[in-house]
């Protein structure tokens, strides 16, 4: 039994380890370090991490009236400043809302990754997309499952940097071929 419990030990660390885990020579461990250690990115999305108020709007359809709500996030890097851990929490159509996301930077694809879910779904979001200097953006695409027809929906946001102490979230839904702003989320740094 002990050395049954052993063997599937060593097999289930062995599926978290990459074959290049062993790099031998230094040109490959070079490029391994460089994948994990924190880059200028990862210090740009630590100047994001404190307490945030959110004011939203949301739309549930092109046309349809606005909904509003206020919420509060928590943002801080985790991991060795890695990811940063976002945790979200206000009230939505007179019910508890909780929301949380992870959102990382990968230094051998240089892209961004991020993932979302919350108590008013069973289902996670997960996007991917870049950062442009130029306008101080992230845009990140992606689906999720729209809760009407059961059926995945292409997801775009856009994050502005407006200033050290200001951001705003674009999201863009696709319903039947069309893109439409689906939510706006303007925040502030209160701490």
């Amino acid at each position: 039994m002990r050395m049954l419990t052993t063997l599937i030990l060593a097999l289930c660390i062995s599926a978290f380890v990459s074959p290049t885990a062993s790099a031998q020579s230094p040109e490959e461990m070079q490029k391994w370090m460089e994948a994990m250690t924190p880059s200028d990115v990862h210090k740009m999305m630590a100047e994001w991490d404190g307490i945030w108020q959110e004011d939203i709007k949301m739309w549930m359809a092109p046309g349809t009236p606005e909904q509003t709500m206020k919420a509060t996030v928590e943002c801080k890097m985790i991991l060795g400043g890695r990811y940063q851990e976002q945790k979200h929490s206000g009230s939505m159509m007179g019910m508890p809302f909780e929301g949380y996301s992870l959102t990382g930077w990968d230094n051998s694809r240089k892209v961004f990754s991020s993932t979302w879910m919350d108590n008013m779904s069973t289902g996670m979001m997960y996007m991917e997309g870049s950062w442009d200097a130029a306008t101080k953006s992230m845009t990140l695409k992606g689906k999720m499952t729209d809760p009407m027809s059961g059926k995945q929906i292409d997801i775009r946001q856009v994050l502005y940097i407006t200033s050290k102490d200001t951001q705003k979230l674009e999201q863009y839904s696709t319903v039947d071929g069309k893109e439409f702003k689906s939510m706006e989320i303007v925040l502030s740094k209160m701490k």
